[in-house]
Parts: structure tokens; sequence; C-alpha cells
């Protein structure tokens, strides 16, 4: 743990609000005028929890520019209702341009989901990773490494995530009725702080395969 976590308290997090409060007022005096205003972010973000990987600060954005969802490992599924509220509000109300769903290598939530380990009510979430393990589990076997096998348990796990998204009615409906919209999966580094495009993106129905197309109103 570092220095700076050890000193982290109830009142120093206070304290730093205020302090960051005083910077923003004294490069905008309406920076919280503008912010309450309104948001109009472009983008979605579906990523960790893990708290290295704050969406904003690694994308070099700030607040009202990202609108963001997150949970343990970034996983998307169909009847995860918090996460398609989130789609549904990004998507029909906010207007947004681009949702990704970004992983990160040395993600706790996949390294435990490779695993047989009860860890507690999180192992049914992770069911979720399993299923992808179990789905791809040659190529998986194939890779040597342990690091390397999570890795790209990480990547799969995000392109999966995406693609989840891409078949959903919320972003069919839209893509049905002309609404700029496009779908990407990224895997975020730890160590190096770059973000990698996992080079699956959808921009529109015929981006993806006819099983999960839907017939649209």
């Amino acid at each position: 743990m570092s220095l700076r976590q050890d000193n982290i308290t109830y009142e120093s997090l206070l304290e730093g609000n205020k302090e960051w409060v005083a910077e923003r007022l004294a490069e905008n005096p309406n920076y919280f005028d503008e912010l309450a205003a309104g948001q109009h972010p472009p983008m979605l973000w579906i990523g960790c929890s893990d708290s290295r990987v704050p969406a904003n600060q690694i994308t070099n954005t700030l607040p009202g520019d990202i609108f963001v969802h997150r949970n343990i490992a970034n996983v998307v599924t169909h009847t995860d209702m918090s996460v398609l509220s989130v789609l549904d509000y990004s998507v029909n109300v906010l207007k947004v341009k681009h949702i990704v769903v970004c992983g990160h290598y040395g993600c706790g939530g996949v390294t435990a989901a490779l695993g047989s380990k009860q860890v507690g009510l999180i192992d049914n979430w992770l069911r979720n990773i399993k299923d992808i393990y179990h789905a791809n589990e040659s190529d998986i076997l194939a890779i040597e490494d342990p690091i390397e096998r999570t890795n790209k348990m990480v990547e799969l796990n995000a392109i999966h995530g995406a693609k989840n998204v891409m078949s959903t009615s919320i972003v069919q409906n839209a893509w049905a009725q002309g609404q700029k919209l496009s779908v990407h999966a990224w895997v975020y580094s730890l160590k190096t702080g770059l973000i990698t495009d996992l080079k699956v993106s959808a921009s529109s129905a015929e981006d993806m395969p006819a099983v999960f197309k839907m017939d649209v109103k």
C-alpha cells in the first residue's frame, strides 16, 4: 500500500473535495454552473469496478464527457437490469455516439473466474466469465504462460460484453432508426497505462452475425 493510501481518511476525502472545488473555480468561475446545466456525453463506458481503472483519468477527459457504468469484471449480460437501464438511458436519452466495453489486464474477477476457489456471492456473477472460458477452452489451454492465458480471457470477456451490447434490442432499434452509434471492445493495461482497441466494433446490424439480428419495429 502506498503512503498516500495510508493517509486517506474520511476527513481527508472531504478536504480533498474542497481543494478540488477551489482549483476548478480558479480555472473557471462558471465551472459548476456549466456542469449543472446538463450532460451531453458522447460516450458510454462499461468498465470494471477496479479502483485503478477510472474512465475519466485514463482517457484524459473531464466530468460530463463520459457516462459510466462499472461492475466487477465489466460483465455484460442480457438479464442485468442495471446495465440494461444504463444502456437504455445512454442510447435513447443521452444519444451517445459510442459505447465501449473496456476490460483490463490483471483483472481480479477474471482471475477468480479461471479458478475453483469460492469467494462468495460473486462466484455466481463470475459464472458468466466461466461460460466464456468453456466456449473457448481449447484456445485458452493452448496458451502455456498463465499470465498470457488470463490476459486472453480478459480480452475475450471484453469482446463478449461488446457483442452482447450490440445484440440488445436497445442498440438494434437505435440502428434501425438511423441513429449514429458504434460499439467497441477495448482493454487497458495497468502496467503501461495504455488502452488497446481490440478491433471488435459495430456501427450497424450488418456488422453482426445473422442469428443475432432482430426484426425491429
